[in-house]
């Protein structure tokens, strides 16, 4: 079952790569104590994410943080990966991107496609979702093929006050 607005973000363990190396962090740690807006794309260097997703929130990194509000982008990729296309799109520090590799959180928050049919396997749906100190408080889930809802300029719009 999809997660729900007012429900607590599941526990999961992601990963990460910065300056000191690999790591791991729990999503209640990460969660909580905080404003975050996390979005998930189907996957790093894809047409999309790579030419839209990713660059509305790079874009604007700086509206999020003037509200008091930590960014997180996810793919069921692997840190690695996630770390070089960060690189390669020039991602700002304090922007993380998290790899759920064998997408446990993702299936935690009911959010799973199949991605067969191109050769992608299981796969995140393209989403954004607004949680305070744990709790969702905001939800945007795509339908299939489409960039809309889940991008910055719609959840800075529909963030609550």
């Amino acid at each position: 079952m999809t997660i729900r607005i007012g429900e607590r973000i599941p526990e999961a363990v992601l990963q990460y790569i910065d300056g000191r190396g690999i790591h791991k962090v729990d999503t209640h740690t990460l969660f909580d104590h905080r404003k975050l807006v996390l979005f998930s794309v189907p996957g790093a260097f894809t047409p999309t994410c790579s030419e839209r997703h990713l660059p509305s929130y790079v874009q604007h990194f700086d509206a999020f943080r003037a509200r008091g509000i930590t960014l997180a982008c996810m793919a069921v990729n692997d840190a690695f990966v996630m770390q070089a296309w960060g690189r390669a799109q020039g991602v700002p520090d304090g922007l993380l991107l998290l790899a759920d590799g064998n997408a446990d959180f993702t299936r935690a928050l009911g959010l799973e496609m199949d991605a067969s049919g191109y050769g992608m396997g299981l796969r995140s749906k393209r989403f954004a979702l607004y949680a305070e100190n744990g709790i969702v408080k905001g939800l945007w889930v795509e339908a299939p093929g489409e960039y809309r809802v889940s991008s910055a300029e719609h959840v800075l719009a529909h963030l609550p006050d």
